[in-house]
């Protein structure tokens, strides 16, 4: 068997273990047994324990980027507004961590807490999505203004939040196998966007 397809072998085991077992509860043996190899093998493509996980996290990190983009880019190239490319993307986003549930366990569960480097792979993985949130809310400010009004450092501060709200919510929806992947969009969608909306008019709150 080639070696790529031995590795992504080995790394769909180990995304299994951790996302179910845990980073300190999974065992090397367990990963190998899972993925019809003997435990030197595994030792021999990743080195360690370790470096396994990074393999899981950087591997589970590109994908999740890749399916945010890919939902986001598809309304873009048909012509959609910023609004339909976010709702687009956050479709996306539900849909590939509920099909992947192991992966994004890895991901918000167990790389956080884990000490270095694995948070730094997390630290990046979020960076880039929060990047990609922020030209969305850009795009929509220039949308509902020709010069925005919407300063850099609150449409950044904004997509802060719309990662972290989405990433609360697909934890609470992986486990209530009741709520779709759309479901939990257009409930983030309706929590943030009318809000958005608001701003984008210059409406803001403000306490009395």
């Amino acid at each position: 068997m080639p070696r790529a397809v031995r590795e992504q072998q080995m790394l769909d085991a180990a995304v299994r273990t951790f996302g179910q077992r845990g980073y300190r509860a999974a065992s090397m043996d367990e990963i190998a047994e899972l993925a019809g190899v003997s435990k030197p093998l595994v030792y021999l493509y990743l080195n360690s324990k370790e470096e396994l996980f990074s393999a899981c996290i950087r591997r589970e990190a590109a994908a999740l980027v890749a399916a945010v983009r890919d939902g986001a880019s598809g309304a873009a190239v048909a012509g959609e507004t910023a609004d339909r490319q976010l709702w687009d993307g956050l479709r996306a986003f539900f849909s590939h961590t509920a099909e992947r549930p192991d992966g994004w366990a890895v991901l918000h569960s167990q790389a956080r807490t884990q000490g270095e480097p694995f948070a730094a792979e997390i630290a990046a993985m979020r960076e880039e999505i929060v990047a990609f949130v922020t030209s969305l809310i850009a795009d929509a400010a220039r949308s509902a203004h020709g010069d925005p009004s919407l300063p850099d450092r609150e449409v950044a501060g904004l997509a802060q939040a719309l990662v972290g709200a989405a990433e609360s919510l697909a934890g609470w929806a992986n486990t209530d196998g009741s709520v779709s992947a759309k479901e939990a969009a257009a409930t983030l969608m309706n929590f943030a966007w009318a809000g958005l909306g608001g701003l984008m008019e210059g409406r803001r709150w403000a306490p009395a």
